[in-house]
């Protein structure tokens, strides 16, 4: 008798714990804008292992050193499975760069010289684009952050910052290792090896991934140098770029050890 009168009981007990459940998570997603469940923008493979969750986050922001590569490489998923991204700010990101990349150029937008109101122009996006990349153009007051945190929210958008943003989801920040392919004091830069780590507000230690940007294809992958340590014959050392200065422009990058440059190498 009690297991029959105590099923109901249970069944009763779940169904409201269930329905509070239901009733907080609305709550929630009501306060910040956007559904808790909603599945992450997917990333290519060897960044997904190290961002929380697998990938880029809807309503979320995140921040990124000075490197156009890695930039670069976290919009290529994204445009490839049918996404539109813009970029704000960024006069010297090039189309060649981004293809080798893995980037769709039909589905990037760029406003490369936005002026003093960069930040309207990347929320005048954000309003449409799933994902927008930002540099800022200068100081930006904790209210216009929060304005535009919540309009990415309430879109589902994600945004890239090139810099400084408050309450970043992930900050993301790579290290240069060495280059390969320069041979007796010629040659042409062809591989990078680089550690690129993820700290989260999510995770209390970073996440770090030894990686190839560019790789021989001009890709990104898992990898290092293969035993070549930086300095030795074909090897280079960041320090020894000399006046070589980071441009937009991946593939074969010429130079001399003396540092004259002939052609720019991607940062």
């Amino acid at each position: 008798m009690r297991a029959v009168m105590g099923a109901p009981a249970a069944e009763v007990a779940t169904e409201g714990i269930s329905a509070e459940v239901s009733r907080l998570r609305a709550r929630l997603e009501q306060a910040q804008g956007r559904r808790l469940d909603a599945p992450a923008l997917p990333v290519v493979p060897a960044l997904a292992a190290l961002l929380p969750g697998g990938g880029l986050r809807p309503g979320a922001a995140y921040t990124l050193d000075s490197s156009m590569s890695l930039l670069l490489a976290l919009l290529a998923r994204p445009t490839q499975d049918g996404a539109w991204c813009g970029a704000v700010g960024m006069p010297e990101l090039g189309a060649e760069a981004a293809a080798q990349l893995g980037v769709e150029l039909g589905r990037l937008v760029l406003v490369p010289e936005p002026g003093p109101r960069w930040l309207a122009v990347a929320a005048t996006l954000a309003d449409v684009l799933p994902v927008v990349a930002v540099r800022p153009g200068g100081r930006i007051a904790a209210g216009e952050a929060s304005r535009l945190s919540a309009r990415l929210r309430d879109r589902g958008g994600v945004l890239l910052v090139q810099g400084e943003w408050p309450q970043a989801e992930a900050a993301l920040a790579i290290d240069a290792l060495g280059w390969t392919g320069v041979g007796d004091g010629h040659g042409n830069l062809r591989t990078r090896a680089v550690t690129v780590s993820v700290r989260s507000r999510r995770r209390p230690a970073p996440r770090r991934a030894r990686l190839l940007l560019p790789d021989d294809l001009g890709g990104l992958r898992p990898g290092d140098l293969g035993g070549l340590r930086p300095g030795d014959a074909g090897g280079l050392r960041p320090g020894d770029l000399g006046g070589l200065r980071p441009g937009g422009e991946t593939g074969e990058h010429t130079l001399r050890r003396d540092g004259r440059e002939r052609m720019r190498a991607v940062s």
